[in-house]
């Protein structure tokens, strides 16, 4: 994973491969981790960022899952743009912390 320091709203420069896993159940959400996130971002809450996911732009929030990692949330438009399904890898790319 290329990190930069994230722990404040601002640009960033961070980029990591990770799986599509979606919860269980009826209407789960689908996500990627991200290892030692909490680390990165200096935080165990909520992390808006804007960037890409395989060349795609998206927005979102990564969400603290409570053992020092974050799932980001992956739209059902932006997978289908992407022609991606749970356990393809995908690789993102942050550019900007927005909060």
């Amino acid at each position: 994973m290329n990190t930069t320091s994230a722990a404040t709203a601002g640009p960033l420069d961070l980029t990591f491969t990770a799986t599509l896993t979606q919860e269980p159940g009826k209407g789960g959400w689908t996500y990627v981790v991200m290892d030692g996130s909490a680390a990165v971002f200096a935080t165990r809450g909520l992390v808006k960022v804007s960037g890409t996911i395989d060349g795609q732009p998206f927005t979102s929030a990564f969400m603290a899952l409570g053992d020092g990692t974050h799932k980001l949330p992956v739209k059902a438009s932006l997978r289908r743009a992407l022609g991606k399904h749970i356990g393809d890898q995908v690789t993102i790319h942050l550019d900007q912390r927005l909060n």
